[in-house]
């Protein structure tokens, strides 16, 4: 099993501590939501793209946690790639962190092989996580967002309450056995539908809103489109 290792902030009511972390496990949680009406609609959105509908929901696909990154720009071929906003779950130091990240996705790769296409764009992930402890009485509160750009404009693409995807309890109670919630792992936690449609664009962001203690992580990345040439 392979480690990654990532610089990170955690905070919970000490304060702050930077300091890096070792992820050797990424699960992407696939149709993650509590809410059926919600879950069908992002279903089909991408059924409209092609993409066939998951065996089970949820769903946990395997990614290498090499493709976890925090900089400030990701590498794609062609134009056919789009961000997801998710909250992340991380188990480290023995503890549980909640963060916020992108499941960028190339979408062209998605309609013939979901679990490749989850390898094929690397995973950005804001570096900032707060103790799961601190949020999880207030868990349904927390908002999720995530904006691109677009002829200039900052535009929202998806946003709205937890409350739409199954709790992380939920998901990682899933995971049993060699696939249980170990020291090193970092899970995805499932998407909202986005507004508007799925597109690409050349800039996204997301953030993860905690109104309760009036706290945002916030993350941006530009998307470099490579050729392909055939």
């Amino acid at each position: 099993m392979s480690e990654h290792v990532l610089s990170v902030e955690l905070v919970d009511r000490a304060g702050p501590v930077r300091g890096d972390v070792i992820v050797n496990r990424l699960i992407i949680a696939g149709w993650a939501g509590r809410d059926k009406q919600a879950t069908e609609k992002h279903i089909a959105e991408l059924e409209a793209m092609g993409v066939r509908r998951p065996a089970s929901t949820p769903i946990f696909y395997r990614v290498g946690a090499s493709r976890l990154t925090t900089g400030p720009s990701i590498d794609v071929l062609g134009d056919r790639s789009s961000g997801e906003a998710e909250c992340v779950i991380l188990r480290a130091r023995g503890r549980l962190w909640v963060g916020v990240g992108s499941d960028h996705t190339d979408r062209n790769v998605e309609t013939y092989d979901i679990s490749v296409s989850k390898q094929v764009c690397d995973k950005p992930i804001a570096s900032t996580f707060w103790s799961y402890d601190d949020v999880e009485a207030h868990w349904d509160q927390l908002v999720l967002r995530s904006l691109v750009s677009e002829e200039g404009m900052r535009v929202v693409y998806q946003e709205g309450a937890v409350t739409a995807l199954l709790p992380p309890a939920d998901l990682m109670g899933r995971l049993t056995g060699v696939d249980a919630f170990a020291e090193g792992t970092l899970m995805y936690c499932g998407t909202l539908p986005v507004i508007g449609g799925i597109r690409p664009a050349s800039r996204f962001e997301f953030e993860l809103e905690d109104p309760v203690e009036s706290r945002k992580i916030h993350h941006a990345y530009t998307v470099n489109r490579l050729p392909v040439i055939g």
